[in-house]
């Protein structure tokens, strides 16, 4: 029996071999060894984010999973975000898809690109691979990929959110007939069992996680997290070139939302817009590994589940929190 005190059934729980069908979403760049392990030992799965733990926790990257080894031997993941922006991050996105099946890991999130690569080396070992879409064009092509199940990203998700609500689109992803996990909006025990209740295998959650202890964000971003409410959450294209959840702040209002004419104009062109993606993208890795755990700073992502965060709470609470009400629906 897991720390949670509860075994919970789903699709989710038998592929990953874990106890709670609650993943911790792989979060740049928040995701640091300690809390990774911090969820899967608590029952959940924690999710590995490469470019947090190399470039921003200054690991190397098999060092970094070994370190999360030495806090948990429980389940963990990775995320690969797969899109070809250039040839050397792919060779990089490989080699630390090869590292994590080396070093055991099993299960992986894939994000933006065409995961059927993933999909070949994780099922050669055994392993399964969720994809993160945000409705069912996306989901189309995840499937033909030969993917074991699909991460609904809703519109209430903090990152790069989607469209549609949580229930739409989850009616729009049944038809594939794979499990289905909801992403955005979960913020408590309460929000996790309405998801299963809904239909989902299971949840993913992002800024929940942020707001504790084993997260080493600073503390006035986990006090922005518990002092929001959902309005304080918008959308930026200043940050990616597509639209981002981040909290409202007078750093962000001087920024501005929206693209500006020039970029815009980048944004449309076929070649041009991967050149001002990148270009967003570097500004923005920049900017946020400083601001995450930077005191004075006010640049920070985050989703609506803003509205159901009313305290730091530790990560292994937040699991068997999550656990308690789902073995309340049964």
């Amino acid at each position: 029996m897991s720390a949670s005190g509860v075994a919970i059934d789903t699709a989710l729980t038998r592929a990953a071999h874990i106890e709670v069908p609650l993943l911790c979403g792989a979060m740049y760049p928040c995701s640091n060894p300690e809390l990774v392990a911090a969820v899967s030992e608590a029952g959940g799965m924690g999710i590995v984010q490469p470019v947090s733990l190399t470039f921003v926790h200054k690991y190397e990257y098999r060092a970094g999973l070994r370190r999360i080894r030495s806090l948990t031997s429980k389940p963990i993941g990775m995320n690969a975000v797969i899109e070809k922006t250039s040839s050397a991050y792919m060779k990089r996105m490989e080699a630390w898809v090869d590292g994590a099946l080396e070093e055991g890991v099993r299960f992986f999130v894939t994000s933006l690109g065409n995961p059927r690569w993933v999909v070949d080396k994780a099922h050669a070992v055994g392993g399964v691979v969720y994809h993160d879409v945000t409705e069912a064009k996306w989901a189309a092509k995840a499937v033909q990929g030969g993917v074991d199940g699909l991460i609904a990203v809703n519109r209430r998700a903090g990152g790069h959110a989607g469209a549609r609500a949580a229930e739409a689109l989850l009616d729009e992803l049944r038809p594939f007939g794979l499990p289905v996990l909801a992403a955005g909006g979960v913020g408590d025990g309460a929000g996790f069992a309405a998801m299963l209740r809904l239909g989902y295998a299971g949840v993913q959650m992002g800024t929940r996680f942020i707001a504790t202890p084993e997260c080493n964000a600073s503390e006035a971003y986990k006090r922005a997290i518990v002092n929001a409410h959902e309005d304080d959450v918008v959308l930026s294209e200043r940050i990616t070139g597509v639209p981002v959840a981040v909290l409202r702040t007078p750093y962000i209002q001087r920024m501005g939302l929206h693209a500006n004419a020039f970029e815009r104009w980048m944004l449309r062109g076929h070649r041009r817009k991967h050149w001002m993606r990148t270009w967003f993208a570097t500004q923005a890795a920049l900017a946020l590994r400083k601001s995450a755990f930077d005191e004075k700073a006010e640049y920070w992502q985050a989703g609506k589940s803003v509205a159901a965060i009313g305290s730091v709470m530790s990560a292994g609470d937040i699991v068997r929190e999550c656990a308690q009400a789902a073995r309340a629906l049964a």
